[in-house]
């Protein structure tokens, strides 16, 4: 598996187009979990870059975080309403870590509130999960071509042009 530290190293394109994305839509991605039945479940979430990793937290007690506390895998694509995908589009699948580290989770509520003005600051998280990637693809229009960047562990990026 796969930090985001090391994965922005060998897939930077895919890297820049899903922090591109991540920024220009206010942090909002989707999530794709297993639901307890099997069945997958879409959640919206603004995952948050700290620490020179990728975390995936928010609001306790919320039914995305029980499917992750149960399966750890997940699906995170970049939101977009363009359907020209004009400003490219990314996803990036993995599973996630539960890390219970308190002096972590008071520097990541010290940071989001410097980032956001939003105070978790002294609350108890019930997760915060960094992800793991083992696979990314994006997807950016060309000139009369679609590109299609796609990564795998152990590899480096590649790109597949359609016409």
């Amino acid at each position: 598996m796969t930090s985001w530290r090391e994965f922005a190293d060998v897939a930077p394109q895919i890297a820049a187009i899903f922090a591109r994305r991540h920024t220009a839509t206010g942090n909002l991605c989707m999530l794709g979990t297993l639901r307890s039945d099997g069945f997958p479940r879409i959640s919206p979430m603004e995952p948050r870059f700290f620490e020179d990793e990728l975390w995936l937290s928010g609001m306790p007690h919320t039914t995305k975080f029980d499917d992750l506390a149960r399966d750890p895998r997940f699906c995170l694509h970049t939101a977009t309403v363009d359907t020209h995908v004009s400003d490219g589009d990314a996803k990036l699948w993995g599973v996630v870590e539960d890390v219970l580290d308190k002096a972590l989770h008071r520097r990541f509520a010290e940071a989001l509130y410097e980032q956001t003005g939003f105070d978790i600051r002294g609350q108890e998280f019930e997760h915060c999960y960094r992800a793991n990637l083992i696979g990314a693809s994006a997807v950016e229009v060309g000139d009369g071509h679609l590109d299609i960047t796609v990564w795998k562990p152990g590899g480096s990026e590649r790109v597949v042009r359609k016409h």
